[in-house]
């Protein structure tokens, strides 16, 4: 499967952005899927991710009640949503892609990335 990352850019701290995710060659109701981040010199980090059947969603705690991810299969696509953004969010956002009913934690058992997009929230 290939990924489209989307929706990056410059933001205000305490704005939002959405991110996109569009899958090609295959479905992503094949796989569960999320979002990752690596910031400047430091390991990449897992986000939030959404179910492959069931929908379950998970969540980082630091982004956790302030971010939403969803998924619509119809239009192969998932989206990410982050309110109350902080200059600690700065980081190229990846989309992710696993062929397991769950995403996880670990970036090492992820098997298909997007090409990654910057977001800079500034303060």
């Amino acid at each position: 499967v290939q990924l489209q990352a989307s929706g990056g850019g410059l933001v205000q701290a305490g704005g939002s952005l959405r991110l996109s995710c569009t899958a090609s060659e295959r479905s992503v109701s094949s796989f569960a899927m999320g979002w990752f981040r690596q910031a400047p010199g430091k390991e990449r980090e897992f986000v939030a991710a959404i179910g492959r059947r069931n929908f379950r969603t998970d969540y980082a705690d630091s982004v956790k009640g302030r971010t939403t991810i969803s998924r619509d299969n119809a239009k192969n696509t998932i989206t990410l949503e982050m309110n109350r953004l902080k200059s600690e969010d700065t980081a190229v956002y990846y989309c992710a892609a696993r062929s397991y009913y769950i995403l996880g934690v670990n970036a090492h058992d992820i098997g298909y990335w997007g090409q990654g997009t910057l977001v800079t929230v500034s303060s």
